[in-house]
């Protein structure tokens, strides 16, 4: 299965996997939790615990129309394929690989302040 792996402070990085559990969870290093933030057929594969386990944040998650930040990923998470129709992830379509690669090529930089988290774009 190609996935689009997203770990903290780096590029998207194209990867072959299993479509196995044991796949999943070595690339997010635990157990998993599946979001669909976005409005194609594309998941978000993260740490279940991300947060909890104080793992370094990720990716910022913004909502596809009004581009407000709700959330923070914490920890390497994946993107792959999962069509409405189907019970098993599948592998990105190029389109979906091209997409997500320009879209989170600049990882986020986080910085703790005294009034919260400053998000910048990394280099």
């Amino acid at each position: 299965m190609k996935i689009l792996k997203l770990a903290s402070g780096c590029k998207p990085e194209v990867l072959e996997i299993s479509d196995t559990l044991e796949a999943m969870q070595q690339i997010v290093g635990g157990s998993i939790q599946v979001l669909y933030p976005y409005n194609d057929e594309v998941a978000l594969v993260c740490h279940d615990e991300g947060k909890l386990l104080n793992l370094p944040f990720n990716r910022v998650l913004r909502d596809p129309e009004t581009k407000e930040i709700y959330d923070i990923i914490c920890g390497d998470c994946f993107l792959c394929g999962a069509p409405a129709e189907s019970e098993h992830f599948e592998s990105l379509s190029e389109e979906q690989i091209k997409y997500y690669e320009e879209y989170y090529r600049q990882p986020e930089v986080f910085l703790q302040t005294a009034s919260g988290i400053l998000i910048m774009k990394g280099v």
